[in-house]
């Protein structure tokens, strides 16, 4: 046979034969039918062959059998939970619930607080209908885990679907006190309105709204308040929104709420006094839909025509103006941009922000840098939020740090806001690089603690130490890095670690806020419960520095055992004071302190010093001594005593000195100081009398 022939003497050389007659089929073949014949003509698919049991004994060995595999397969790895999860599964599906109850107990040994476990136990319970085991579990679970939400919604539903309307309040009522998320709240009030309890739902909105003071929830309020017609409520409500809120947090959109209802009800007055007081009160920035509400109220309601096109064109042109005459001016810039943006013309804002970010600095000063860099991240917030471009805002970005001079400044906030535009991106990689090239070429405190917050909320440990020691090796004398890293330690239990850390940081050189190291050091000593550790790192700080804060604060934790209990001896309770009054032991160590700063400062011959810790140590008496230890500190009170000195000048000054009972080594030479200041002020009053009588 030819090659070029097949089987039926087709040559495939030739042409096909032409169609002539192209009319459509009486029938036609659809892709419904065509699906359809495909699903009758498929094959079927292979099933393993099912086992029969035919009597008690064949089970009995199928069930030891299936008991044995899955306890091999925990034996060999016991952190599996979803073995366990369907050792329990098989078990019931063999009507052994308490087998596969003591699973679920022993899967929950291994993992306590796996969310998935208690779930499949609670969903057994309530398939069998055991209500009282599942509202057993569910209490367990919520008082486990109070911050997962789904073990109270579906407590709350089981409740409600039983008909248990009060204890499904209580639950509520149980999982409102931990302050839960604003979807908890909300399903408490759509539970109080499916039972027609509007008064209860306006009380948990009461507290919902005082727990959570957004806008959006007093709005809630209010429209549940309106639509049972309660209109004083209604205002009563706004009111509170607005003294909640403050003028630090007042939102346009209370008001606009708040002037809506009044004209709903006809109170036009009324709204046009609360249009005028918003606008009043609330910058420009956070008002503009206010204003347009308010423009359309007139619109409506008032005598002006086109009055947002008039006051927008206005205001375009002035700005125009400004930056005709100051084309550097980026607070006319911020003020065009913003204009053009808040008119909803996409195209029209980026022209301007282009404009704006076109006029660079001619100083390479930061502080005239600092309105532009602003004007570069809100294009750049721009272009990801209001335009939804991202590839744009990344290449804002981009264009704004090769922008920066970095060899003589850069701006830390650039670096992290793209490393967050990023994350939001889910570029993490791409985030850590960012960081990681800011950091190399310009290593600032702000840029490290920026890293350090991002890899903390990502829960990277090592990673956040290698950071605290880049940062601390480029710059060792913040005292708040060396603070936050021994925190970090602490919180994750390494004790030794964190007190190597403030051993290193009290031996550097140069610290900018050493009081405060010491401080936080004696702090973590005194929560671990150190006290003679603390003791020591006092007596090592009055050694370096012999402040006379550090006598007092010593001989304040002496008495309190507590720095933060002896913040000031006012503050401390009546019981507190009758307790340390009892404790001679606190009170003979404090008054030893005492003694001790008195006499160190005697030896130095500093006055002012001994009479602040005399008077530091009259206070303590006065709280906690006695008759005899008051007269003691009152025997060695100074006297102050005016004298003279020779100023550099050549003249006479007279200031206050004080003269102390127990120097009585000095008490001859003082005498006849004051002997010698009489008989010279004597002699010069002599002379100046003399002086008169001459003619």
């Amino acid at each position: 046979m030819d090659d070029k022939m097949v089987p039926g003497g087709y040559d495939r050389a030739a042409k096909p034969p032409k169609i002539k007659n192209k009319n459509p089929a009486p029938v036609q073949i659809t892709a419904e039918q065509l699906l359809r014949e495909v699903q009758e003509r498929k094959e079927p698919i292979y099933k393993p062959p099912e086992q029969k049991l035919v009597d008690g004994d064949e089970l009995y060995a199928y069930q030891m059998r299936k008991r044995k595999e899955y306890e091999d397969s925990i034996r060999r790895n016991r952190l599996n939970i979803g073995t366990w999860l369907r050792y329990a599964a098989w078990e019931e599906s063999q009507n052994n619930l308490d087998r596969a109850r003591s699973i679920f107990e022993r899967a929950l040994d291994v993992d306590s607080s796996n969310q998935t476990i208690y779930l499949k136990y609670v969903e057994m319970e309530m398939k069998h209908r055991n209500v009282n085991l599942a509202r057993n579990l569910f209490d367990r679970v919520v008082t486990l885990l109070p911050r997962v939400n789904q073990f109270w919604f579906r407590y709350t539903y089981m409740e409600e679907v039983l008909g248990n309307i009060l204890g499904a309040r209580q639950v509520f009522e149980r999982w409102m006190k931990w302050e839960p998320e604003e979807s908890a709240w909300n399903a408490y009030v759509k539970f109080e309105k499916r039972y027609n309890e509007i008064d209860k739902a306006e009380a948990v909105y009461e507290r919902f709204v005082y727990v959570h003071p957004d806008p959006k929830n007093w709005l809630k309020w209010a429209g549940l308040v309106e639509s049972h017609g309660k209109i004083d409520k209604v205002r009563e409500v706004f009111g509170m929104a607005l003294d909640r809120l403050g003028t630090a947090h007042m939102n346009q959109h209370i008001f606009i709420a708040y002037a809506k209802f009044e004209t709903k009800v006809k109170e036009v007055e009324r709204a046009r006094v609360i249009y005028k007081y918003g606008l009043e009160n609330l910058p420009q920035s956070k008002s503009q839909a206010l204003y347009n509400q308010y423009v359309l109220f007139e619109k409506q309601y008032g005598d002006q025509d086109d009055i947002e096109y008039i006051v927008s064109s206005k205001r375009r042109q002035q700005y125009q103006k400004k930056l005709k005459e100051s084309p550097f001016d980026y607070n006319t810039w911020l003020d065009l941009t913003q204009l053009e943006e808040s008119m909803g013309n996409i195209d029209l804002a980026r022209e301007a922000y282009k404009d704006a970010v076109n006029a660079v600095p001619q100083v390479e000063e930061k502080r005239v840098w600092r309105r532009y860099i602003y004007l570069w991240l809100l294009y750049a917030a721009f272009e990801e939020i209001s335009s939804k471009d991202i590839v744009s805002a990344r290449n804002v970005y981009k264009d704004c740090l090769s922008k920066i001079p970095h060899k003589k400044f850069t701006f830390a906030k650039v670096w992290i806001q793209f490393a967050q535009f990023e994350i939001r991106q889910m570029n993490l990689k791409e985030a850590r690089l960012l960081l990681g090239r800011g950091i190399g070429m310009c290593p600032k405190n702000r840029l490290f603690r920026g890293y350090i917050e991002l890899e903390l909320q990502l829960r990277e440990f090592d990673r956040v130490r290698i950071l605290y020691n880049k940062q601390l090796e480029f710059n060792p004398s913040i005292c708040t890095t060396w603070i936050e890293f021994a925190k970090m330690e602490s919180l994750l239990g390494e004790t030794e670690r964190s007190r190597s850390i403030y051993e290193l940081a009290i031996e550097q050189d140069e610290l900018d806020m050493p009081e405060l190291l010491w401080k936080a050091y004696i702090d973590f000593e005194v929560s671990e419960g150190e006290f003679d550790k603390a003791r020591e790192i006092y007596e090592r700080l009055i050694q370096r520095s012999g402040h006379i804060k550090v006598w007092i604060s010593y001989a304040r934790f002496e008495c309190f055992l507590s720095n933060e209990e002896s913040e000031s001896f006012e503050t401390s309770s009546k019981d507190d004071k009758a307790n340390i009054d009892k404790d001679t032991d606190r009170t003979k160590k404090a008054r030893s302190i005492f003694e001790r700063a008195y006499k160190h400062y005697k030896s130095l011959q500093q006055s002012d010093s001994r009479v602040l810790v005399l008077e530091a140590w009259k206070k303590f008496e006065t709280e906690f001594g006695d008759d005899k230890s008051n007269s003691h500190v009152d025997s060695l009170m100074p006297n102050k005593v005016k004298r003279r000195r020779q100023t550099s000048d050549g003249g006479w000054e007279e200031y206050l000195d004080y003269v102390f009972p127990d120097d009585k080594d000095q008490m001859p030479n003082i005498k006849l100081l004051e002997m010698a200041r009489q008989w010279k002020q004597k002699m010069s009053e002599m002379d100046e009398s003399k002086e008169a009588n001459e003619p």
